[in-house]
């Protein structure tokens, strides 16, 4: 029963995922059909993960308190609501405040749900349906890329977002009946509605800033006080969790070396992942021409190369620890995006972001492994929800900080901007590793 409950749960998980994803490939006929510049193309997708990212703690913190299948439910319901209404868009305003929606909805469900995966299972059998989870996850992005591309190939762009209607209606109706009623885990308390608009609010102001980087530059005095804004609302945001008296996090925990660790894998994991789907999307389609259909397929050794890593990487962790693992995943992924970043033909792209793709496999496993497996049963929902705060903030740094540095080739029909997106992201995997060398525990964590 509990591996059925893993099935539904990671099928709902991997929606969330996919709604990146398939939209990513849905950009270019998004962009013709309302129409919409870089920018709002770039929201569309940093909209959605920046509402999943900043509510996720609140989502989490909920999740304790109320029971985690009751959030579960709730989150899944409202996600797959907005969807249909995100598919009926004829605007950019309903476009992005159905995303908007959507990610309000993700964020209820994504940290509740896992936080069920990790109160479902013990010992090795919670590495393995880790493991399990983490492939649904990383190798759904990249199957996501397939399925945008038959969706917008064929009835239209809006079907990428009316696909998750029906899927979301049976999800609901089986996880109501056979997900075991969990009671709260943590005492009664306030929800920290105020930390999570200050923390939504502080990665916006960066976010936005990344975002207009593109067009009015990188040191310009707007971009700076942006920047400094976000800091500074971070800042506050911690000095509040601290005086307030339902926090929404313990500060504490984010300090604590595994949680440290993961938070930081995770992050990114996804920052290089959604830098392939982001560069590589509008590389075959805007300057080779491909159809969406045919651009899905070239990205399914992306999908196949991620589960494979994530899988590989499952079963060594408890043998090899999570220390050379994680570095190894960088150094994977640093390879694969240097190769096209040096030489930017199909083949090469192709073959490049595949090997990425496995690099980024192993670090989703690493990352959820490091940060949840050594965490108390009453910890799970806040612990859950911090993992995957910083996925989803690392695919909106990720999705705005190529879009601006590779703005030159999404908008005319030079190359140089992919070349420069490209080297970007595997500096910053090569950066990634030496900072994984030194803060990732050498064993692998255990269960509590």
């Amino acid at each position: 029963m509990r591996w059925r409950v893993l099935g539904f749960l990671g099928a709902a998980q991997l929606m969330l995922i996919l709604d990146v994803t398939v939209v990513a490939i849905a950009l270019p006929h998004i962009g013709a059909d309302l129409p919409v510049g870089r920018e709002t193309l770039t929201w569309t997708v940093s909209a959605y993960t920046l509402a999943f990212g900043g509510l996720m703690l609140l989502g989490g913190r909920i999740a304790d308190l109320l029971g985690a299948k009751r959030v579960v439910l709730a989150g899944l319901a409202l996600f797959t609501a907005a969807s249909l209404a995100t598919g009926l868009a004829d605007s950019t305003g309903l476009l992005l405040g159905g995303r908007v929606a959507q990610g309000v909805g993700a964020a209820l469900l994504s940290p509740a749900a896992l936080s069920m995966v990790v109160t479902l299972f013990e010992g090795p059998e919670r590495d393995r349906a880790l493991g399990v989870w983490s492939a649904l996850g990383g190798g759904g992005a990249a199957l996501g890329l397939l399925l945008g591309g038959l969706l917008t190939a064929g009835p239209g762009w809006p079907w990428v977002f009316y696909v998750n209607v029906p899927i979301g209606l049976v999800i609901i109706t089986a996880l109501a009946v056979l997900a075991p009623r969990q009671r709260a885990t943590a005492p009664r308390a306030g929800l920290d509605v105020l930390g999570a608009l200050l923390v939504t609010a502080s990665s916006g102001a960066l976010i936005y800033a990344l975002v207009n980087a593109g067009d009015g530059g990188w040191l310009t005095p707007a971009t700076g006080w942006l920047v400094l804004l976000a800091a500074v609302g971070y800042l506050a945001f911690v000095l509040w969790q601290r005086t307030t008296r339902s926090p929404l996090m313990d500060v504490a925990l984010l300090v604590r070396r595994p949680v440290a660790t993961g938070t930081f894998l995770i992050l990114m994991a996804t920052v290089l992942m959604i830098a392939v789907f982001f560069l590589g999307t509008f590389y075959f389609q805007h300057a080779l021409g491909y159809g969406a259909f045919w651009t899905g397929v070239l990205f399914l050794p992306v999908a196949f190369a991620t589960m494979l890593g994530a899988h590989l990487t499952g079963q060594a962790l408890a043998r090899r620890g999570a220390r050379p693992l994680a570095v190894t995943g960088l150094l994977t992924a640093a390879v694969g995006l240097g190769l096209p970043a040096l030489w930017t033909d199909p083949v090469t792209v192709t073959v490049g972001v595949a090997i990425a793709g496995a690099g980024t496999g192993a670090l989703y496993v690493v990352a959820s492994a490091t940060a949840l497996g050594q965490v108390a049963p009453h910890e799970a929902g806040v612990a859950s929800g911090l993992v995957s705060t910083f996925h989803e903030f690392g695919a909106s740094v990720g999705a705005a900080a190529v879009s601006s540095v590779a703005a030159v080739s999404l908008v005319g029909d030079t190359l140089t901007g992919f070349t420069n997106g490209f080297t970007l992201a595997a500096v910053a995997a090569g950066a990634g590793a030496l900072v994984a060398a030194v803060l990732t525990p050498g064993r692998a964590p255990s269960a509590p």
